[in-house]
């Protein structure tokens, strides 16, 4: 068996013990019996736990934004931005575990604003970042700093799924992505071009 093979196996179990359970039930001795190798045997891979849920998040991040940037590029700008939010409020409610984790949870090496999303370090955040530069370049939105723009535009959804998956916010899905685009909404036209 080859080490990338095992390598990419073993992240492939973390992350789908994490899917199911949260972080906090990924420890190196579950994924090694789900393997089919000692918990041992994951020290090759990876020096340690936080090593192992960092290579999680980073390939969930790649996959995440892979699958964003699939969407077709046709449509007007405000039409691509409500497939962004649909796709973000897919992946949050769909997968709250990860979301928590990628989002919400403070671990060893998680990125940091701004210095690690600056160039495309954090994938998925990328994804927004590229249409706010765009609607800065049309003329949508008004010229600011597209890092802390996207920042505050995608800071709402996040609080909002936030509070939404606690159990605070008392509303069928269906109304609560409602909200989240309306509220994404005043924002956007809180940003736009005079």
């Amino acid at each position: 068996m080859d080490d990338q093979g095992t390598a990419g196996r073993i992240v492939a179990v973390a992350r789908r013990i994490l899917l199911e359970d949260g972080a906090g039930a990924v420890s190196m001795r579950r994924v090694g019996d789900a393997v089919g190798i000692t918990a041992m045997a994951i020290y090759r891979h990876y020096p340690n736990r936080d090593a192992l849920l960092r290579a999680v998040a980073d390939r969930s991040a790649r996959e995440l934004a892979e699958a964003w940037r699939q969407r077709s590029p046709s449509g007007t700008w405000d039409e691509r931005c409500t497939a962004a939010l649909d796709d973000f409020l897919d992946f949050a409610l769909g997968s709250p575990h990860l979301y928590r984790f990628l989002i919400l949870d403070a671990w060893a090496g998680a990125r940091r604003f701004p210095e690690d999303f600056r160039d495309g370090q954090g994938p998925p955040f990328s994804v927004v970042a590229e249409l706010v530069e765009e609607g800065m370049r049309t003329g949508r939105l008004r010229q600011d700093d597209p890092l802390e723009t996207a920042m505050t535009i995608t800071s709402s959804a996040q609080g909002l799924v936030q509070q939404y998956l606690s159990g605070r916010i008392g509303m069928d899905e269906a109304d609560f992505r409602a909200l989240c685009h309306r509220s994404t909404g005043r924002i956007i036209n809180g940003l736009a071009a005079e």
